[in-house]
């Protein structure tokens, strides 16, 4: 409840989140439920079902909060 509680206070903020599992996420939260945590990030490389590339749209991540480390404004 911890996580959501510091999500929620910190929506339109942008933060750097990294989780349990050692990956890290940029961008800005736009929502959050009792589960999750919806990021929004822009631009860079990322990942995609047709590989590699750069994009110049936004996308919203969906992470579990159960699976957050730390959370840090940026």
């Amino acid at each position: 409840m911890e996580m959501y509680h510091l999500c929620r206070k910190h929506i339109n903020c942008r933060v750097r989140i990294h989780t349990c599992d050692g990956r890290c996420y940029e961008g800005v939260i736009v929502n959050v439920d009792d589960h999750h945590v919806f990021l929004r990030t822009s631009g860079g490389v990322r990942v995609s079902a047709w590989g590699f590339g750069f994009g110049p749209r936004d996308e919203i991540l969906t992470l579990s909060l159960f699976t957050l480390l730390a959370i840090a404004l940026i």
